[in-house]
């Protein structure tokens, strides 16, 4: 049963072995019980994750036609395949669950913040991005590339860069470099005064992200507040705290 690779839904199929056993090591350097695929594509990395034991696993999977695939070179996955759009889905477990995936890079982003809604359940996350997807959300403060991926991400989780993955382990190669990264949640939740003023600021900041954040945010706080010396630097000079710590200040925030 052959099937067809389809670009509108970003498909690169990972054809290189090594790589997917390498992400399995980096998955079971922690321990889980529950297990969700986004993306299975070819099955590429699905194979050795079934092999896993004692998990339970789910996968999440838009294109029929993979669907039809799957159930058919791996017979145990009838019922395990979650036939949807990921951004879409509901919660697919009821405790705690993992996050494995070669996502679709034209909507890893949107992948990412789904997953965040679901921070509390999901404790880990391996993925593979575009490199510069992956070095954006890894980076720090200061950094040309930090921005709301960055800071909304590592509000909640710590992430680690693990390695490169070159256009060749791909069919059909994509144009960039892959990198694959890890994310762990944080033990102590960050304070703020609430997660959607968080993410609005963080949003209005990097929005404008050449002006000052005086003119950037001028319109969710009050002008007295606007005269601290913080609101004269970027927003990409402030650290995830220093957001954290402004959303007490906001317009309406009482």
């Amino acid at each position: 049963m052959q099937y067809t690779l389809k670009k509108s839904l970003g498909q690169h199929f990972l054809k290189d072995e090594n790589i997917c056993r390498k992400i399995v090591a980096a998955l079971q350097e922690n321990s889980f019980q529950q297990l969700l695929e986004v993306g299975p594509g070819g099955g590429a990395l699905t194979k050795y994750l079934l092999q896993i034991p004692g998990i339970d696993f789910k996968a999440v999977e838009l294109d029929d036609e993979k669907v039809q695939y799957l159930q058919h070179t791996y017979p145990v996955l009838q019922g395990k395949i979650i036939h949807e759009d990921f951004l879409q889905t509901t919660i697919p477990f009821e405790d705690e669950f993992t996050v494995v995936g070669n996502f679709p890079y034209n909507i890893s982003s949107q992948i990412l913040f789904k997953i965040l809604e679901w921070h509390q359940q999901v404790p880990v996350v391996i993925g593979m991005f575009q490199k510069e997807v992956a070095q954006r959300i890894a980076s720090k403060p200061g950094s040309k590339v930090y921005g709301i991926l960055s800071v909304l991400i590592q509000a909640y989780y710590s992430v680690e860069y693990l390695f490169d993955v070159p256009q060749g382990c791909f069919n059909p190669p994509p144009k960039v470099m892959s990198g694959v990264i890890r994310l762990t949640r944080k033990t102590e939740s960050l304070q703020v005064q609430s997660r959607k003023q968080f993410f609005n600021l963080v949003k209005t900041a990097f929005n404008q992200r050449r002006k000052t954040l005086r003119n950037a945010v001028r319109g969710l706080f009050d002008d007295e507040t606007l005269k601290d010396d913080i609101f004269n630097k970027r927003a990409e000079q402030l650290s995830i705290h220093d957001f954290a710590a402004l959303t007490f200040r906001m317009r309406g925030h009482n």
